[in-house]
C-alpha cells in the first residue's frame, strides 16, 4: 500500500530525515516511535503529502505522489488519505455530522449521500446521539471519534494518525486504541500512526523505531 524510498528532509541546517525507506502492506497497522525530534511527524507529513521532501519517493496505492501537480495532489489526498491528529482539528462552528461530511462534500459527493455515509460512520464510532453537537459540546474522546469518522468518510486507502491518543485521559485513550483496531477490522484500513503511547505502539502489527532521522 505504501512504499517510501530514500526520503531526505532538511529545515535549514538541520537534517531531519536521512534517507528513510519503508514499506507498509495493505491492511497493516504500523506504529512509528522514537524520541522527540527523531523525525517521526515529519516523515508522516511527507507520506501524507502535507510536506514536500528534499529527495526520495513516496508511492501510495501504486501512485507516485511526488509526480502529481498541486491540484492532483490535493485531489489524491482527499480521496485516498485520511488524517487523525492529536488535537482533532474539527471545525468549531459545525456539528459532528457536518464535520464528518466535509471531506466528502469537498470531493464532490452529493449532500444526501455524504450525510447518509457520515451518519453510518458516527454510528460505527458510537456517536449517533452526538451528531448534532458541536465540538465544544463534546469530550476530547468524543471529538477524536468524530475525527476518526471524518478520516473514513471518503473510504481512503490509508489513514495517517499523529499522536491519536496523545491528548486524552486514560479512559478515552483506551477507547480510541480499541476503536483504531475496530476500524481496521470493519473497513480494512491501512493505518500508520506516530505515537508516544507505548501500549498503542505495541498493539500494532509492526513497530518502527526512529532515531536522529533514520530507522533503527
Amino acid at each position: 500500500m505504501i512504499k517510501v524510498s530514500n526520503i531526505h528532509k532538511r529545515f535549514g541546517e538541520l537534517e531531519v530525515l536521512r534517507g528513510v525507506s519503508l514499506e507498509v502492506k495493505e491492511g497493516e497497522i504500523v506504529s512509528i516511535v522514537g524520541a522527540s525530534g527523531a523525525g517521526k511527524t515529519t516523515l508522516l507529513q511527507i507520506m501524507g503529502t502535507l510536506l514536500p521532501a528534499d529527495g526520495g519517493e513516496v508511492e501510495i496505492a501504486g501512485v507516485k505522489v511526488f509526480d502529481l501537480n498541486e491540484k492532483r495532489t490535493a485531489e489524491f489526498r482527499n480521496r485516498h488519505i485520511g488524517f487523525v491528529f492529536q488535537f482533532h482539528n474539527l471545525l468549531p462552528e459545525f456539528s459532528a455530522l457536518e464535520n464528518v461530511m466535509m471531506p466528502a462534500l469537498i470531493g464532490g459527493t452529493k449532500h444526501k449521500e455524504a450525510k447518509q455515509r457520515a451518519m453510518e460512520l458516527l454510528t460505527a464510532v458510537g456517536l449517533t446521539d452526538r451528531a448534532d453537537h458541536k465540538p465544544a459540546q463534546m469530550s476530547g474522546g468524543e471529538q477524536q471519534r468524530v475525527a476518526i469518522a471524518r478520516a473514513l468518510i471518503n473510504r481512503p486507502s490509508v489513514i495517517f494518525a499523529d499522536e491519536p491518543t496523545g491528548n486524552l485521559d486514560t479512559h478515552n485513550r483506551d477507547e480510541i486504541q480499541r476503536l483504531l483496531f475496530d476500524v481496521r477490522e470493519k473497513f480494512g484500513q491501512t493505518i500508520v500512526m506516530v505515537t508516544h503511547d507505548e501500549k498503542l505502539a505495541d498493539m500494532a502489527d509492526r513497530k518502527i523505531v526512529m532515531s536522529d532521522g533514520a530507522i533503527l
